[in-house]
């Protein structure tokens, strides 16, 4: 058997449009300038002169452009004969380097998904684009947007694609005839490899404050506000924050709606805000909402483990005349109140 052809481009067109922005990797560094490769229309080559490095003036070539490198450039000039390419990274600006990212991680994961159907059953991936992804393009804007509702409802999308093939008739004229695009078992291997690598994963939503309060009951005061904190969430978000030092607290929502935890965790600081100013005390947003990741979740419970240790170690000082604070850990709203900052 032969093997399948497993190399194609993204998109419908084989060729970038002048100024669009495409994620390129840098292959060589000549004379003139940088050759690189443009990863969503199958590696054809182009290049980016000296020139079109940077506004400034260049003091040094590889403190600018390195081989192996992906980045956002933009695309100066096309000869579709010639097959060349001119492009430019001084010439792309931030909201074009943020749009083509975007789009390029889509694409990516769509190609990704294409070409292990395509290679698992043995197919030809241009035809798999040809007859399932490109006009997916350009129906819903991005292949990726149809395949988040594959998810859910595979028939209403991918039994709308057809092909045309040619037979023979009873009276030996070929004649048109418009069939499925996909057959049975490359449509189950295509909604299995959708569903695995597009079933979305909850967000985690998180935002940095510092809470004070002097008042008389300065403890229940806080202990409040943080009730008034977390009863802002809802069940699809919920709500919860924690001591990682005195005055340091952080809030946290999980959603698989970004937008939504936001909005929840804006809403839950203004909650906590308003309920600690009643009593004089004073909440300052030391991180905006935003996701994180595993990464940054890692990194602040060894931040709060630090911390616990080098209490640990204070507590245990002798001789010290000032009042021992061996700070608070992570607060049970339900058993224990919140700490009186100092």
């Amino acid at each position: 058997m032969a093997t399948p052809n497993l190399e194609c481009r993204m998109y419908e067109s084989k060729y970038p449009e002048v100024d669009m922005a495409v994620m390129i990797q840098v292959k060589t560094i000549a004379d003139m300038g940088a050759y690189v490769s443009l990863l969503e229309y199958n590696n054809i080559e182009g290049m980016i002169l000296f020139s079109e490095l940077s506004r400034r003036r260049i003091r040094s070539v590889s403190s600018l452009i390195k081989v192996g490198r992906q980045e956002p450039v933009m695309v100066l000039r096309v000869d579709k004969e010639k097959g060349y390419i001119d492009l430019s990274k001084r010439r792309v600006s931030e909201e074009d380097i943020a749009a083509c990212e975007e789009r390029y991680n889509k694409s990516k994961l769509v190609h990704s998904i294409m070409r292990h159907v395509a290679e698992t059953l043995h197919l030809d991936l241009e035809d798999l684009y040809l007859h399932v992804g490109w006009p997916l393009y350009r129906k819903y804007g991005h292949a990726f947007e149809a395949f988040k509702l594959v998810v859910n409802d595979p028939d209403s999308i991918l039994n709308t694609l057809t092909r045309e093939v040619k037979e023979v008739g009873p009276d030996g004229q070929e004649v048109a005839k418009v069939v499925p695009a996909l057959s049975e078992d490359v449509k189950d291997a295509l909604i299995k490899n959708i569903r695995r690598r597009m079933t979305p994963q909850p967000l985690k939503i998180r935002a940095d404050i510092e809470m004070k309060c002097f008042q008389f009951d300065g403890v229940l005061h806080i202990k409040e506000a943080m009730r008034k904190a977390e009863a802002a969430g809802n069940s699809d978000c919920p709500v919860k924050i924690k001591l990682v030092a005195p005055p340091l607290y952080v809030l946290t929502t999980q959603t698989l709606d970004k937008e939504q935890g936001m909005l929840v965790l804006t809403s839950a600081i203004k909650a906590c805000t308003e309920a600690i100013d009643k009593h004089k005390g004073k909440l300052v947003v030391k991180e905006a909402p935003r996701a994180v990741s595993e990464r940054d979740d890692k990194l602040l419970q060894e931040h709060m483990a630090n911390l616990r240790h080098a209490n640990e170690e204070i507590s245990g000082d002798e001789g010290s005349d000032e009042e021992e604070d061996t700070g608070m850990g992570e607060i049970d709203l339900e058993n224990s109140p919140a700490g009186l900052q100092d």
